[in-house]
């Protein structure tokens, strides 16, 4: 008999406890939004190439590329989060996570050291991608064991909630730097400021992780599986893995759509302005931090299917139109207006499907189910999302084409709904 998943170790609140376990969330976040909105300025320091598309590309390459580190991270990561617990685990991911962060921050640019400075670029990005393939899952998984009976999808949901706060924090640091530098400053040195402040609340982060409890239902657990096992069972549920995987299609690829691209889709695509750019991603950040908990609340109440299946043929249905409005009428109400109708399909969605992941995984792998479904989805769907817009608005000369992306991972989304719930019914509803 397990424990009931409400409870902590006494001593620790609740709400200290999100605080806690969200915190490193919030880094990860932070640092691979400033990659994507400095992405024309990261170009010119470590990718300069013959043209602004070339150049462009290979940084949502290397972007890309710290996603394809996810699925590793995931296994190894997270396989050794169910083996030592939680918290031991967590502050592991934290460490390799600030490591990839102060590489990025301190490397000098391609005119100081040549081709050294992409290469330790890459590093870095390879760095985080490793500790993130597990972060997302040993978080998830965190505040799905401590939640209160019948609000497992309220307090997961807290996990990308967190992510919000982040890119509201990077967005306004970039929003302040754009009024008081020139544009010349901030390609040479400015954009550089966000990212060592994101290294100086490192050891804050570490703090809060060092003050972390364990999950009683993780303590109370008498078995726990070792490497070898963790491995050959996530083998035995390859099929719920890879419908897992499909059903965080939908939440990465509209979520990077949204947030890392829209910066440079404002920019570069539209023409907007870098303020308006930023204004818009932060109304989104805010709009998302409000959905994410609204939909797991509402899934707590009416079942997850229902808001996975409606969210995903609302996304297949107007991704696309949407965008097409706005590529024929670019301006910064009608950017704002679009992007928070697609925030609104995100952050309802995700809200259910955090939980709903963390649901139909066995138990004995639990991190390392999670963390390898979510890793494969951001390698494949999400993480290159800024790099197939870039390309398919080139090939196609439709400013509109990433609707088409979203609507086919929405497409994915809703094929691994029907999958799994037919499947693993009975995991998959909210627990009261």
């Amino acid at each position: 008999m397990h424990p009931s998943p409400s409870t902590l170790a006494p001593g620790q609140s609740k709400a200290a406890a999100v605080f806690r376990v969200t915190a490193g969330n919030f880094l990860e976040q932070f640092d691979f939004f400033l990659f994507g909105f400095y992405a024309t300025q990261i170009a010119g320091v470590f990718f300069p190439a013959g043209s602004e598309f070339a150049s462009l590309m290979m940084t949502f390459a290397v972007f890309g590329a710290g996603f394809l580190m996810r699925p590793l991270g995931a296994i190894v990561l997270g396989a050794y989060i169910d083996d030592v617990g939680r918290r031991k685990g967590l502050i592991v991911t934290l460490s390799i996570m600030a490591s990839g962060t102060i590489l990025i921050a301190f490397v000098p640019g391609y005119s100081t050291i040549g081709l050294l400075a992409p290469a330790l670029v890459l590093v870095g990005r390879l760095l985080q991608g490793f500790s993130a393939g597990a972060e997302l899952g040993g978080v998830s998984v965190y505040l799905a064991e401590m939640a209160t009976p019948g609000h497992k999808g309220f307090f997961t949901s807290w996990q990308s909630a967190s992510q919000q706060v982040a890119i509201v924090v990077a967005a306004g640091l970039g929003f302040a730097l754009n009024q008081w530098l020139d544009a010349s400053a901030i390609a040479a040195w400015g954009w550089r400021v966000p990212f060592f402040v994101g290294c100086m609340i490192v050891p804050f982060i570490f703090m809060l992780r060092r003050n972390l409890e364990e999950t009683q239902e993780f303590k109370a657990r008498r078995h726990r599986p070792g490497m070898g096992e963790v491995f050959r069972t996530l083998g035995q549920n390859w099929a719920v893995v890879i419908a897992g995987m499909m059903l965080v299609a939908m939440t990465t690829a509209s979520f990077y759509l949204i947030t890392v691209y829209a910066p440079t889709f404002g920019k570069t695509v539209l023409h907007l302005s870098t303020a308006d750019s930023l204004l818009v991603t932060l109304c989104v950040a805010v709009s998302n931090f409000v959905w994410l908990p609204v939909g797991g609340a509402l899934s707590d109440r009416i079942g997850r299917r229902p808001l996975l299946v409606g969210m995903t043929l609302l996304a297949i249905a107007t991704a696309y139109p949407a965008l097409s409005l706005l590529a024929h009428a670019p301006s910064f109400v009608n950017m704002l207006l679009v992007l928070l109708w697609l925030s609104f399909m995100y952050g309802m969605y995700n809200g259910a499907m955090i939980v709903a992941l963390t649901e139909v995984m066995p138990v004995q792998v639990r991190v390392a189910g999670f963390s390898l479904a979510y890793s494969l989805a951001t390698a494949v769907f999400g993480g290159f999302t800024p790099a197939i817009s870039t390309a398919l608005i080139h090939m196609t000369g439709d400013k509109a084409a990433p609707g088409y992306w979203m609507s086919f991972a929405a497409t994915c989304a809703l094929l691994a709904t029907f999958a799994l719930y037919r499947r693993r019914a009975p995991t998959l509803t909210p627990a009261h």
